[in-house]
């Protein structure tokens, strides 16, 4: 092993968080972030010297295949997070979402495939299986595209399928379930409830209040990244891996949850334009991540209480609530 492990997408949300926990493990980290003529390094501008002197950052993208290939070079694992993730604007821009999640992992199959990367680790979701028709959702469960965005994950964890079976290449697919925690952005709805009780709104806008979802907080993501990407390859290679705690909570549960950690009284408006289409909602996830905690040892550290206390406190902070938009709906 040398050591070097890659990462696309980088410098978004989950990505930074990866990166921290890799650097923390001893890994030098080679972390892909969109070229942009800002110079802009996304949420990585946001860690510590300490750790971004183990980070070789380059600037490219997945869509892409030489960016791809020169980020893999040399890479004994590489993390594969890089997509496009917001849902309502998937509704207006699917071409987008099909050219950077399913080509774009197309590009990085090639590059494994060609490099002989020992290890590919791809990012799915669980809006994958759509409304559950059986809980706690098992990886076998049907794939269900109730939004173009799930479409295009769908088809990119199906093209990582067909690598694996075709070519017999070394990947596994990691699907989180709702990941939440600072660095998110406001229009997840954790980060829409606790930026606007941060900004003192005096009326909390969100969308439907009757969804569950599985809420997991970033640093448990992270390390269940960490945690398959360290596993034995006999035990996780092929295999498509759910990360969750089991645990549903509706939107409206959560909004009253999140008041009372930050002390407020709220009033909660529904705002039409957060709704979606009423058969593009998924309606119920709730992860069953057993098979993940056998063939790893991952467990999930935070629970919803401890990590809604770490997010309201990092966004209470003036410093971060600065780079959010409160008082405006981002799709």
């Amino acid at each position: 092993m040398n050591n070097l492990v890659a990462v696309t997408g980088a410098e978004g949300f989950i990505g930074s968080h990866l990166v921290e926990a890799l650097v923390k493990e001893g890994f030098k980290v080679r972390a892909m972030v969109l070229y942009n003529s800002f110079s802009s390094w996304g949420w990585l501008e946001q860690l510590s010297a300490d750790v971004m002197e183990h980070v070789e950052v380059m600037l490219g993208d997945v869509r892409d295949p030489r960016s791809v290939r020169d980020l893999m070079q040399g890479a004994e694992v590489v993390y594969h997070l890089a997509a496009l993730i917001a849902i309502p604007y998937s509704y207006q821009a699917p071409h987008s979402y099909v050219q950077t999640n399913v080509i774009g992992t197309l590009n990085v199959l090639e590059a494994a495939r060609e490099l002989g990367t020992p290890r590919l680790i791809h990012t799915s979701t669980s809006e994958v299986y759509g409304t559950a028709l059986q809980v706690p959702i098992h990886e076998s469960h049907p794939l269900q595209a109730q939004s173009p965005y799930a479409a295009s994950k769908v088809g990119a964890d199906k093209l990582v399928e067909s690598y694996v079976l075709s070519f017999g290449l070394p990947a596994v697919t990691l699907r989180p379930f709702n990941t939440y925690g600072p660095r998110q952005s406001a229009r997840a709805v954790i980060p829409t409830i606790i930026s606007q009780i941060a900004a003192k709104q005096p009326v909390i806008k969100i969308g439907s209040l009757a969804p569950t979802r599985d809420f997991n907080y970033v640093a448990d993501t992270a390390a269940s990244f960490v945690a398959v990407g360290r596993a034995e390859a006999s035990q996780v290679l092929g295999q498509t891996l759910n990360t969750g705690t089991g645990v549903e909570i509706s939107v409206g549960a959560l909004i009253q949850a999140v008041a009372d950690i930050m002390n407020r009284r709220v009033e909660i408006q529904e705002d039409a334009q957060r709704l979606r289409p009423d058969a593009s909602e998924v309606m119920r996830l709730v992860s069953d991540s057993s098979a993940l905690r056998r063939l790893t040892g991952w467990e999930p550290q935070y629970p919803l209480h401890a990590g809604l206390e770490q997010t309201s406190q990092w966004f209470l902070d003036e410093r971060n609530l600065a780079h959010y938009k409160v008082g405006q709906y981002t799709i």
